[in-house]
């Protein structure tokens, strides 16, 4: 009976929640399809977004999703990202988000909020992770790059289906300037460029990102990969790029199936 539970727990449904700078979203995820059951949940990030009041927005949105009748059992771990460094559980980069995180202790104080299981991931890793999984990087040995491109530019390393953590290639250095700083989606809204425009910083940064990694597939998230016909067509690569598939619902996605993967609850 105990190995029937056990293979019952394999796969099943988990809450993902996605912290972002303007909205926490969360939803449960189906492990199987890598889709949402049901709608997402939005809640605006408090201002300012500090720890504790990030925290009470996710148990907001936990509460919400756990008290639906398809919800995980109460005890069940819940995925969680957060947009900076997460290494063993404690924020080592606040680049976008408010200096009070930095060596917070994110996952211990989610775990204690919410009173289940609680890790966290790097937003752009938990993105690449669903796109490698159910999106454009199924299937694909060897090295995919997932570059979403927002408020910053984010980035996933993906080998053989299995994410590297915490590969931060937006911060690269190009031409004496931090990459994002200038080929981010908002410095092109900031500089006001045309797509064409846009798509000569894109080019340099591709190119080096390129040059140093030579990977089978370059995937582009954010929001701006919903006009990926506006400036992708403009670049010169060896390598095939392509926007993203799973669109806003990537980050809660990941970061549903990383927390399976570490509690083995995922083949």
């Amino acid at each position: 009976m105990a190995k029937k539970d056990e293979k019952s727990k394999k796969n099943a449904p988990l809450i993902g929640i996605d912290i972002g700078g303007t909205g926490i979203k969360g939803g449960i995820v189906d492990l199987k399809k890598g889709k949402l059951i049901g709608d997402r949940v939005r809640i605006p990030t408090p201002q300012p977004a500090t720890p504790a009041s990030v925290a009470e927005v996710v148990a907001q949105v936990v509460a919400e999703l756990a008290a639906r009748p398809d919800a995980p059992d109460a005890s069940s771990p819940v995925g969680v990202t957060f947009p900076g460094i997460i290494q063993h559980g404690v924020v080592h980069s606040a680049a976008n988000v408010d200096k009070s995180w930095l060596e917070a202790d994110i996952d211990g104080m989610l775990t204690a909020r919410l009173g289940r299981p609680v890790e966290v991931i790097n937003d752009a890793d938990a993105a690449g992770l669903a796109e490698a999984r159910f999106g454009a990087g199924e299937g694909i040995d060897g090295t995919v790059l997932v570059i979403t491109l927002g408020t910053g530019i984010g980035s996933a390393f993906i080998f053989d289906g299995k994410l590297v953590p915490n590969a931060e290639l937006g911060h690269l250095e190009i031409d004496g300037f931090d990459a994002e700083s200038k080929a981010s989606a908002v410095a092109r809204e900031r500089e006001g460029l045309s797509w064409e425009q846009y798509s000569v910083l894109l080019q340099r940064y591709f190119s080096h990102v390129e040059f140093l990694f030579s990977p089978e597939l370059f995937i582009v998230g954010g929001g701006i990969s919903k006009r990926a016909s506006e400036y992708l067509p403009h670049l010169k690569l060896r390598t095939p790029i392509v926007p993203a598939e799973l669109k806003n619902d990537a980050g809660i996605v990941g970061a549903a199936v990383e927390i399976a993967l570490k509690h083995k609850l995922a083949k």
